[in-house]
């Protein structure tokens, strides 16, 4: 509610209407209250002092009536011994004095209630160790809405502990277990509690019984709590809830499907409740929850709309305004949807969209009242309009004593309390004054005299007369000396981080003080904020001279110097040149590109009085971005005078982003804005995969080995690997395609593999622009049969005897493979130690 207490006469001491102070509210008695009444409250500010009547359903309330509950303290309204039927619904209260009306915004009156749970015995539940339970709380019939909930188990007050497990709608009440195990048995029941009557209800027990079953099966993630479509308000928080039964207890994931996650988001219990703190129009859209466990995962979506309660754009005020004049009243509102505007003069609804007056009648005058409503709520603005005519009367604002400096310009008000407005006319002395060259009498009674001389000193009076009467008042002129500068500031010119001064000095009336105010480019400098830059010398009340330390280039600009007097002032000004290191180049961009290089362009930047002498180009890639790295360029040194240049040695498809750095005598400058990011063309790849190799596995089977291309030298989409081999002797290479880039091996299987036997293979890279060399050949072995491992396994513990108690035992799936020896290595263990069929310790002397 906005409102405001007239102040139509100044000092006077004068009437005025009512002005709300205290408002009635929503009001919820509860039906077991052991207070037997209801208060509701209404006062307003008023002169004279305000009446007060209610309404009840927009019908006026009869307190005087026999047997009425209702009575009056003050302008509050007593309800006694509230009955549901007889004093539910909607209050608003009147305030009234001679001046008119207003009424208060509409507050409910309802009764709340929490029933007691139904008495009927709840049935056990029986689940599955590992599958889900939902205990139903069933909350009992209630009012208002808003109900929280608990649970216990076997007592009070043991309380569910909330966790990933174990989760309470705040919406239904019901108990969610996304796994039942053992622990959870036992007798559960549901507390519901009110907080808007304090009361709390307890349902009967319903007993969980886990069923044991060996082993416990998984089951997928399963949404069992869904947040529905959500109306929030701006700047409410609100709370959207999921929940999922499975084995394994699933994890919860929250996204906004049209963008991030509003920063003013909170994910709480164990990932169940997303929280939206003072919610804004951009954070509406569609948000989704996803469990997830490792049999599946589940999700649902929803929307969160974003509205919003009215509020005032543009509100009346108290005026008062002539008799026969022009007036109009503005309201407006913002809100989503958009709030109805309604009239009210003196508590009466008014059938007009716009409070327009052409011509003020006295009628007009009176208590109005504009509304904005949609259906989240309703806003009021009270203003009083005071239609009047008198006489002129000087007796609140006489005409005043003026001071003026020499030759400057001053204007003598005269604002007579009057209406109609009244005709007006001045006098110097005993000489009636009328307009000229140098005198100007205004529209509203002002007197302005330009270029003021010693002569235009005496007394003035100001006329003023409507149909209602005459009146007058006078004043006086003083002229004083102009303030004058003797002493301007000079141009002047430094580095960065030099020092330099501002001079300036005034003269001035010596019976009025002087100040000095300097800005730079029209922004006044604050040097208390400033001071590590600037200072002003204590020289004299009459100097103004500042000091500029450290310079920097944003210091520089026209730097101006006001003396200032009560009455006056004068400025003069001085340019600043700052030279330092040149300024950030703007607009980079690529214009050509090829596998190796790219073009660049930009724009000169400021070159901060110091010609710029050279340019840097800097780049990243995706594969380093946090490291801006220097570019190789053609021509090698970009001359300051160049807007253009092409980075070479880069490599092929690759994504880069580039920004440009300019460099004079005094310094290099700060790096432009990056470029957009461009991906250089394919190419063929040129690297070979590096450490071929191989060898051993399991019989008729050829194992080769290599180190995979960094993505980098990928060069092109589509990469993958070519893997030639044949056998010693042969001439003929077999190749096959390995597709993926990260691919390190390749295992050949073909029964007709000799064993042990020397084979010669070789690997390159490829990708969609086409093959790049090959690796360097290496030689390797196929894999022993089982007789030859057996055999050497053989050698191995007869050759152990004669050493250290080393007992070998043969492995079928070898450890390590010497490709020069072509054997399968053995497993070393010591006698104590477990050692079944896999490796442990190699024998290295092998």
């Amino acid at each position: 509610m906005h409102g405001e207490e007239p102040n139509f006469y100044g000092d006077e001491a004068t009437g005025y209407g009512p002005v709300f102070e205290e408002q009635p509210v929503e009001t919820i008695y509860p039906e077991e209250s052991p207070e037997a009444k209801i208060t509701m409250s209404c006062r307003a500010r008023a002169n004279p002092p305000a009446t007060y009547k209610w309404m009840k359903d927009d019908m006026e309330i009869d307190v005087n009536d026999e047997g009425s509950h209702y009575s009056l303290v003050g302008g509050n309204l007593v309800i006694s011994n509230p009955i549901k039927t007889q004093h539910v619904g909607k209050y608003s209260c009147l305030a009234s004095n001679m001046y008119g009306t207003v009424i208060s915004q509409d507050a409910s009156v309802q009764f709340g209630y929490l029933d007691l749970f139904s008495s009927e015995e709840r049935e056990s539940v029986y689940v599955k160790e590992g599958q889900g339970a939902v205990l139903l709380c069933a909350p009992p019939p209630h009012y208002p809405a808003e109900l929280s909930f608990r649970w216990i188990l076997n007592e009070f007050p043991t309380f569910i502990p909330l966790d990933k497990r174990r989760f309470v709608s705040q919406i239904t009440g019901n108990l969610y277990i996304s796994k039942v195990d053992s622990s959870d048995s036992g007798n559960y029941s549901c507390i519901a509690s009110s907080q808007s009557i304090s009361k709390s209800v307890f349902s009967n027990y319903i007993p969980l019984v886990p069923l044991a079953e060996r082993p416990i099966r998984k089951y997928p993630a399963d949404l069992k709590v869904k947040f529905p479509d959500t109306t929030a308000l701006v700047g409410q928080n609100i709370t959207l809830e999921c929940f999922a039964l499975g084995n394994p207890v699933p994890e919860i994931r929250w996204k906004k499907i049209d963008g991030q996650l509003p920063a003013n988001h909170e994910v709480r219990m164990a990932g169940a409740h997303l929280h939206l703190y003072n919610v804004q129009f951009e954070d509406g859209g569609t948000y989704q929850c996803e469990a997830v466990n490792s049999r599946g995962k589940d999700y649902h979506t929803a929307r969160v709309s974003v509205e919003a309660f009215p509020e005032w754009v543009e509100h009346i005020s108290s005026i008062e305004k002539d008799l026969s004049s022009d007036y109009t009243m503005s309201c407006m509102a913002s809100g989503k949807p958009k709030p109805r505007i309604r009239w009210l003069k003196n508590g009466e609804l008014l059938d007009r969209k716009e409070m327009r007056f052409s011509s003020l009648a006295f009628d007009d005058s009176g208590m109005y009242q504009c509304i904005a409503e949609n259906h989240h709520g309703v806003i009021y603005a009270n203003a009083e309009l005071r239609v009047f005519a008198c006489a002129p009367t000087f007796e609140h604002n006489p005409v005043k004593r003026v001071l003026a400096a020499k030759n400057g310009r001053v204007v003598i008000e005269c604002r007579p309390k009057a209406a109609p407005k009244p005709a007006f006319s001045w006098s110097k002395d005993t000489e009636l004054l009328s307009n000229s060259t140098r005198v100007f009498i205004w529209e509203d009674g002002s007197l302005e005299i330009l270029n003021v001389t010693r002569a235009d000193e005496g007394r003035y009076t100001c006329f003023a007369e409507n149909d209602r009467g005459k009146a007058n008042s006078t004043g006086s002129l003083q002229v004083t000396e102009s303030t004058k500068i003797t002493l301007a500031p000079a141009n002047s010119d430094v580095k960065v981080g030099e020092n330099t001064s501002m001079q300036c000095a005034a003269s001035h009336d010596s019976s009025l003080d002087i100040t000095f105010i300097w800005s730079l480019d029209g922004r006044v400098i604050d040097l208390h904020k400033d001071s590590q830059h600037y200072e002003r010398t204590p020289n004299g009340s009459s100097n103004g001279e500042l000091l500029i330390k450290n310079a920097q280039l944003k210091h520089a600009g026209l730097y101006t110097c006001m003396a200032q007097t009560t009455i006056d002032n004068v400025t003069a000004s001085a340019q600043l040149v700052v030279r330092g290191p040149p300024g950030a180049p703007g607009g980079v961009r690529v214009t050509n590109k090829t596998d190796k290089s790219a073009t660049l362009q930009w724009s000169r930047g400021a070159d901060n009085h110091n010609p710029i002498s050279k340019y840097t180009i800097q780049y990243r890639d995706s594969f380093s971005t946090d490291v801006w790295k220097a570019a190789t360029t053609s021509p090698a040194d970009v001359e300051g005078n160049e807007e253009t240049a092409t980075v070479v040695d880069l490599f092929p498809w690759t994504e880069y982003e580039f920004r440009v750095i300019a460099t004079n005598t005094l310094g290099t400058g700060e790096p432009s804005s990056p470029s957009l990011k461009h991906k250089t063309l394919q190419a063929v790849p040129v690297v070979a995969p590096s450490d071929v190799g191989g060898g051993g596995g399991t019989s008729k089977e050829l194992t080769i080995t290599w180190t995979p291309v960094q993505p980098q030298y990928y060069y092109g989409p589509n990469f993958g690997y070519i893997v030639a081999f044949k056998q010693q002797g042969n001439n003929e290479w077999m190749k096959v395609t390995v597709a993926d880039p990260q691919a390190n091996r390749y295992v050949h299987k073909d029964s007709s593999i000799p064993s042990s036997t020397e084979f010669q293979v070789k690997v390159k890279a490829f990708n969609s622009e086409g093959e790049g060399p090959f690796s360097l050949t290496a030689v390797i072995y196929s894999a022993q049969d089982g007789k030859q491992s057996l055999e050497r396994f053989t050698a191995l513990n007869t050759e152990a005897s004669t050493r250290e108690n080393v007992v070998y035992y043969f492995t079928a799936k070898p450890a390590k493979h010497s490709a020069s020896r072509g054997v399968a290595m053995c497993t070393v263990c010591w006698p104590c130690a477990l050692c079944i069929g896999f490796c442990v310790q190699h024998y290295n002397s092998m």
